[in-house]
């Protein structure tokens, strides 16, 4: 989980707007599901065919994952599933903490970690990233609030709530370093992004700091009770994620080829469109295996 001008822009307008409407945009749309593709799927592993993939997101952080009822939903649910179409393989939805995730990768507990993770390098020393998205970092608060956002500066006095080993945090905690004594930043850290939201909505924190897609869907499905603050900043790409092994960038490069075909046959944007996320797409030469931020 996070993460110009235009693009910010984009990002938020269209969290406030198209994210509401997330459910309704289906009806005459291109396919969503994906189709096998002969040549995408000889670049899967071996040991991976003939087994069901487990898949981990942490199904808090809609539009790009959450529950419906027993059934993780969202864009990244719904681009996996394609992916695995088009490489003939199997996929299972975990809905787990989303700190758990790359450590559950490197035990071989799940085989792909597929929740909205930011593509830098502390991460791609512990898993391989295919880079399939972009988002930036986004504030929100109760709409009674008078706070200002103009860079991660502004935090400076402000409680701020984050969900646990976000990129958030992190960038929270290195501006905490650089905020003046007599204005501390106050960082709560959160297991979930529902527990974040709900710190904000109760005033135990004065802003929410999130992937800015989703703090517009936040905002849109506040009924009134939240407001975007400021524009996001920190664009930057999400991977899906894969083992440092031989047969997990194996299938890395079978992921990455698999994309590369659901863009070209228009399931990729379909997906996007039917989400309310299509401007944080990328063009088929930025579906890149670690290297986009080289």
């Amino acid at each position: 989980m996070q993460r110009i001008s235009r693009v910010r822009s984009a990002l938020v307008t269209t969290g406030i707007v198209s994210l509401v409407l997330a459910s309704s945009v289906i009806a005459g749309a291109a396919s969503t599901s994906g189709k096998y593709n002969a040549a995408d799927a000889k670049l899967v592993p071996t040991s991976f065919k003939g087994t069901v993939l487990q898949v981990a997101s942490d199904a808090t952080y809609a539009p790009d994952e959450s529950m419906k009822g027993t059934k993780v939903v969202g864009f990244d649910a719904d681009l996996i599933s394609a992916i695995g179409t088009t490489l003939g393989i199997q996929t299972k939805e975990n809905n787990v903490t989303f700190d758990s995730i790359l450590l559950g990768i490197a035990s071989g507990r799940y085989q792909i970690g597929n929740s909205s993770f930011t593509d830098n390098k502390a991460r791609e020393k512990q898993v391989n990233f295919v880079d399939y998205f972009q988002a930036g970092e986004g504030v929100y608060a109760k709409t009674s609030t008078k706070v200002k956002f103009t860079g991660l500066s502004s935090f400076c006095g402000l409680k701020v709530a984050v969900e646990t080993s976000t990129v958030e945090q992190t960038d929270a905690q290195t501006t905490a370093k650089t905020c003046p004594s007599s204005k501390k930043l106050t960082i709560l850290t959160y297991g979930t992004q529902t527990e974040a939201d709900l710190a904000v909505s109760s005033g135990q924190a004065t802003v929410g700091f999130l992937d800015s897609q989703v703090a517009g869907y936040v905002v849109a499905q506040s009924k009134g009770v939240f407001k975007l603050v400021g524009s996001a900043v920190n664009v930057a790409p999400y991977g899906i994620a894969t083992a440092k092994t031989a047969d997990g960038k194996g299938l890395a490069k079978a992921i990455q080829a698999a994309l590369k075909t659901l863009i070209a046959n228009g399931t990729y944007g379909s997906i996007l469109k039917k989400w309310g996320v299509s401007a944080g797409a990328l063009s088929a030469n930025k579906i890149v295996l670690n290297g986009a931020l080289s």
